[in-house]
């Protein structure tokens, strides 16, 4: 298909509007809002369990358990799991700081092992080195909408006895091999924070979980390691998804698969106007693995020649949205330095840092702003290729 280009519409891009979203529904948002302040029943209860129910039936889990954020998801699980001082989690350090501080937050080691290149997300070899006697479990990220390589990573935890917690908190509605992100380990933990592919009015988390006796503990560890009529048999935590944010979930869950599709369009769209305007010596496109569902939670290009924060600025000077993820990889951050990784360490996570950006993709993008978005980065990276030809020429 041949796209026609163009800048006539100097309209700022956003990287991210919600607002066509809550237009295209808002009066049955909003009636289901006015249903929750005339019930008065606010925390947990009724529109809670079914948004778990619902959300089990979606990712085809036995037990869904909603809590108040992703970041608490990982926590709880990794809680629930027994994990604490003195164990190790494997996991990616190009990803939001939650992964990590999660593991942190249980008391355990934070494991980082490198990335894959193509897709971002844990090198199951690297993985697979990394283990020791007090490795217990591995998370992997399903980074950007994309699962990890999951046959891989369930060999080495078989092998090694491992439980794995999946971040999933990008990737709602991924699949890897026909089966769904929150099936893929031993529990998964997903966010609805506003910007996510199914995002809320405020914060919130869910786990989901295959195992019986492992769902009764998350139940639990959210409302303080309660049992019932205040008999506490553990410490937990404050983490109950409020009522309201569960009545607007569930309106929203029912048009999660339009909006994925509507985002997978966007990637196809883009990758057709890029290859039609020959700019792959200057960036190169997101791929997809093999038999995987793809959600694209972002759509992120990687800016090649060193040019990513240079092209970066010039977007925002032509009112183009664009954002980085993630700028500075977990093992450099100051607050892990203690744990002794060093520049270098893993070329492939720190090299994504200083390359990737990410463009505007949300599901009620319209074409013409891509056409606009495109247009922009073409005209700039042919810029830059004309620089570095003037450069050499010199």
């Amino acid at each position: 298909m041949t796209y026609t280009l163009g800048m006539t519409d100097e309209r700022p891009i956003p990287f991210i509007d919600l607002v066509p979203q809550f237009n295209a529904m808002s009066e049955e948002i909003m009636a289901t809002v006015e249903r929750v302040f005339k019930e008065q029943k606010f925390i947990l209860g009724e529109e809670v369990s079914e948004l778990e129910r619902e959300i089990a039936e979606y990712c085809d889990a036995r037990h869904a358990i909603g809590c108040n954020s992703g970041t608490d998801a990982l926590i709880i699980a990794l809680q629930a799991m027994g994990i604490g001082e003195g164990d190790e989690v494997i996991t990616t350090p190009f990803s939001f700081f939650a992964t990590a501080s999660s593991i942190c937050r249980v008391g355990a080691t934070p494991v980082f092992v490198d990335i894959d290149p193509d897709t971002y997300n844990l090198d199951p070899r690297a993985v697979e080195e990394a283990v020791t006697p007090r490795t217990k479990a591995i998370m992997p990220v399903h980074l950007f909408g994309q699962c990890c390589e999951m046959d891989a990573l369930w060999r080495v935890a078989q092998k090694h006895d491992l439980q794995i917690v999946e971040d999933a908190c990008q990737a709602i509605g991924a699949e890897y091999q026909g089966r769904k992100t929150g099936v893929l380990g031993s529990v998964g933990c997903f966010s609805f924070f506003p910007t996510k592919n199914l995002g809320g009015a405020g914060d919130g988390g869910m786990m989901t979980t295959d195992d019986p006796e492992l769902a009764q503990r998350l139940k639990r560890l959210r409302v303080h390691g309660d049992v019932g009529q205040y008999e506490h048999i553990e410490v937990g935590m404050n983490s109950r998804l409020d009522a309201l944010q569960a009545a607007v979930l569930r309106v929203k869950l029912r048009q999660l698969d339009h909006w994925t599709e509507a985002r997978q369009r966007n990637a196809d769209r883009y990758g057709d106007m890029f290859r039609q305007e020959g700019v792959l010596d200057s960036i190169a496109l997101p791929k997809v693995g093999a038999n995987r569902r793809h959600v694209f939670n972002q759509y992120c290009i990687r800016v090649r020649h060193g040019n990513r924060d240079a092209l970066m600025q010039e977007l925002k000077a032509r009112k183009v949205g664009c954002a980085v993820y993630y700028p500075k990889p977990l093992h450099l951050q100051k607050c892990f330095k203690h744990l002794g990784y060093r520049p270098g360490q893993f070329p492939e996570a720190e090299a994504a840092s200083r390359d990737i950006l990410a463009l505007p993709s949300y599901p009620e993008l319209p074409a013409s702003d891509q056409a606009r978005v495109v247009t922009a980065v073409t005209e700039i990276c042919h810029e830059f290729r004309a620089a570095r030809s003037q450069k050499r020429a010199a």
